[in-house]
């Protein structure tokens, strides 16, 4: 028989591939990168590629090159590693399978000591002051990249600071304005970048570049809206379905009498006779601490509260009169936005930022894909 799981990721397949399609239609022409970085953004990285087999897109970006060492048999699309590279490292890198954002003089050179094809994307600092090279530094890096031959510019991009803004978007339209100078520099270098990418999934709802023929689809690919309800954009994104729900299983029911205390340093006194249930999740699964006596999980429509503080693995819920049994299952993360337990819903609640809430779910916790 199959082993059963206490606790268990379910992917929706159809969610994640319907908001791929959703920004594909807002951009006609636009390559789509969906981003898998952080372990997919805590959805799971080899699941989400593999999901991401029956999606219409060239490119899947990581952050590291060990991320793309995770998938790069499982995917059919190309790799674009996104972060930082030793140089060091770079013999070692699989080109045929991978592009790289390359940061600085030392590793192009290294790239290009290669003299093997590599295909290679430049990041320009455009005011998010992370990585990338300064607008300054543009014609020596196109100059040092004319002496080889072997290598490609497949793409050009930067990275928006300030594309969540709800109320002023001028900090964008000025890194949008220098991107643009930038790229129109690269071209009349003599290079053709076929990825000119500027946008997240936040800024995507907003940019308009000249130059712009790609979207990074970073927090919108697993149906999280970044954008708050009061930016005039916010409708533009509201489409997207959430793609991850987390359940866990009751393991113990207690009764407690009145007065009796649950969990760590006594938080939660019982002010009558009750039955509570533990679940065997809890902070390090990735149950926000801050949930402790003011979260809920459902149970169908029931709403079971957190009693006492989150342990490291464990989380105890009063069960009220809910006719709930030892082995039932519950879900502590909906993948409908519209239940009070979906990620968006329990973020605005506790003042939780939801790429946090997810990102922070435990590689140790089952996933499948449905």
């Amino acid at each position: 028989g199959r082993y059963r799981s206490l606790n268990m990721i379910t992917l929706n397949k159809a969610h994640a591939l319907h908001n791929v399609r959703l920004l594909r239609g807002q951009h006609p022409g636009f390559h789509i990168i969906p981003v898998l970085k952080a372990n997919a953004y805590g959805h799971g990285l080899r699941e989400m590629a593999r999901i991401l087999n029956d999606a219409d897109c060239d490119l899947l970006a990581v952050d590291g090159y060990f991320e793309a060492g995770r998938i790069r048999f499982i995917s059919n699309h190309r790799l674009l590693v996104l972060g930082y590279i030793l140089p060091e490292n770079v013999p070692l890198l699989d080109a045929q399978r991978c592009s790289f954002v390359v940061q600085d003089l030392d590793v192009l050179s290294a790239f290009g000591a290669l003299q093997r094809p590599v295909k290679i994307h430049l990041e320009i600092n455009t005011g998010m002051n992370r990585l990338g090279i300064d607008p300054s530094e543009l014609t020596v890096y196109l100059t040092a990249l004319q002496k080889y031959p072997w290598l490609t510019l497949e793409g050009v991009m930067t990275h928006l600071a300030d594309a969540d803004n709800e109320s002023d978007d001028r900090y964008t339209t000025k890194q949008v304005r220098l991107f643009d100078e930038c790229v129109r520099r690269v071209m009349h270098a003599g290079f053709s970048p076929k990825y000119v990418h500027i946008a997240q999934t936040a800024g995507s709802a907003k940019v308009q570049s000249q130059y712009a023929n790609a979207i990074r689809l970073g927090i919108g690919l697993y149906g999280i809206n970044p954008l708050s309800k009061q930016d005039a954009a916010h409708s533009i994104l509201a489409g997207l379905r959430p793609v991850l729900s987390l359940t866990s299983t009751i393991v113990k029911i207690i009764d407690l009498q009145k007065g009796d205390q649950v969990s760590y340093g006594g938080t939660f006194i019982a002010p009558k006779a009750m039955r509570i249930g533990v679940l065997p999740l809890g902070y390090y699964e990735g149950v926000p601490r801050v949930l402790s006596n003011q979260g809920f999980v459902m149970d169908g429509a029931a709403k079971l509260p957190i009693v006492g503080r989150v342990c490291m693995n464990h989380t105890m819920v009063d069960l009220g009169d809910v006719a709930v049994s030892i082995g039932d299952a519950v879900v502590v993360f909906a993948d409908d936005a519209r239940q009070p337990n979906g990620i968006a819903h329990i973020s605005e609640t506790f003042g939780l930022f939801p790429y946090e809430v997810v990102t922070k779910l435990s590689s140790s916790i089952r996933r499948i894909v449905a």
